[in-house]
């Protein structure tokens, strides 16, 4: 999930065939496959959206269910299956399961499925994430809640890393794209867990770009800003985050934008479009790196 807007709060992830990627014709991802974490709605579906039209195959995952102790809708299975549908009408071919970031067994299956498929995994995308439980003070976080908001938002992307990272290593390439938050970088009032998690997304992304340089594997974080809800996408991520701070949700996006240099919110497509970068040859000099898309907002 994303990340942005005031600084109370954080800005706002077929049918069968095999062999190699084939894309879905010219693009610069065409031949090669992705594989997207948190793809039912949001900014999993902007980048899933970006990646099919590009030339890229897809291999979309997503909980599509509901988490005990997230206190806001997740996506869900059907809106998983309209992100396929739209991906396939852009030329896509898709690969679509339901997986909990939580479970290193259904993530190694699905890396495992997705080459039997398309033969490789050329980049993967770690969206998926929570924004809640949060909106109180640290000492009022249970335990329960810490665990759940770590082993979703960092842990998560540690294991599809781990599912997919080695068969990366032994190929020697591949782009690894985590997408963190302004929340990754400053501060939060109220939102311990959130801020910890995508600190430690950052890190993780440093480290483990060491870990692969030598094989030409590059891990990237991008942190977002304040994300538009868009209809298109299903996108709700900033409107969740205003009712953890009892702003009024008819007004929340009037509130973010007083906060934001540009004057408006970060736009879904904005944040798709880093990905893709990082995904291409056009960045196949740049791991390890950070990029932000927040109107600006961290460089106060």
């Amino acid at each position: 999930m994303t990340g942005g807007g005031a600084r109370t709060g954080p800005a706002s992830g077929g049918g069968a065939r095999t062999g190699p990627a084939s894309g879905g014709g010219a693009g610069r991802l065409a031949g090669r496959a992705a594989l997207i974490t948190g793809a039912a709605r949001g900014l999993g579906r902007a980048c899933a959206l970006a990646f099919a039209r590009e030339g890229a195959d897809l291999v979309l995952l997503d909980v599509a269910g509901e988490l005990p102790g997230v206190p806001y809708p997740l996506g869900s299975a059907s809106q998983l299956a309209h992100t396929a549908d739209l991906c396939r009408e852009a030329g896509a071919a898709v690969l679509s399961r339901q997986a909990d970031v939580r479970d290193l067994a259904a993530l190694e299956e699905a890396a495992e499925a997705a080459e039997e498929r398309f033969g490789r995994i050329d980049v993967l995308v770690n969206n998926a994430g929570i924004a809640a439980p949060s909106g109180r003070p640290a000492h009022e976080i249970t335990e329960a809640e810490w665990q759940l908001m770590i082993d979703v938002d960092l842990g998560g992307a540690w294991r599809a890393i781990r599912a997919v990272g080695a068969r990366m290593v032994a190929r020697g390439s591949g782009s690894i794209v985590n997408v963190a938050s302004t929340a990754g970088l400053v501060g939060y009032r109220h939102f311990a867990g959130y801020v910890a998690a995508k600190h430690g997304l950052v890190g993780l992304t440093k480290a483990v770009a060491l870990d692969y340089a030598p094989r030409k594997v590059r891990v990237n974080a991008v942190c977002p800003g304040s994300v538009r809800d868009d209809a298109a996408m299903e996108g709700r991520m900033l409107a969740e985050i205003a009712r953890s701070l009892e702003v009024p949700v008819a007004e929340h996006e009037e509130t973010f934008v007083r906060d934001q240099p540009m004057n408006a919110l970060v736009e879904p497509g904005d944040v798709a479009e880093a990905v893709l970068w990082l995904a291409t040859d056009a960045s196949r000099q740049v791991t390890g790196s950070v990029i932000t898309v927040d109107g600006g907002f961290t460089a106060r």
